[in-house]
C-alpha cells in the first residue's frame, strides 16, 4: 500500500539524483522540465519514474544499459 511506495520512492530518490548528475540524457530532460516551470521535486520523480521503466525495459529485450553517444 502506501508504505510500500514511500519505501519505493525512498529507494529511488538518491539514484535520480545520481542519474540527473551522470546521465546526461536524463539530466536533459530534467532540465527541460525546470526550465518549463515544474517543480524540481516533480522533475525528480520523472526521472525516478524514466528509471524503473528502464529497469523494466531492458531485461525484457535482453540489453545492458549504455548511454547514448555524445
Amino acid at each position: 500500500g502506501a508504505f510500500a511506495r514511500a519505501m519505493f520512492r525512498q529507494a529511488l530518490y538518491m539514484p535520480a539524483l545520481i542519474a540527473i548528475r551522470f546521465d546526461p540524457d536524463l539530466e536533459r530532460k530534467y532540465q527541460v522540465m525546470v526550465k518549463a516551470g515544474k517543480p524540481k521535486k516533480f522533475a525528480i520523480t520523472a526521472i525516478m519514474r524514466k528509471l524503473v521503466v528502464l529497469a523494466n525495459i531492458l531485461p525484457r529485450q535482453q540489453r545492458n544499459w549504455s548511454p547514448k553517444p555524445a
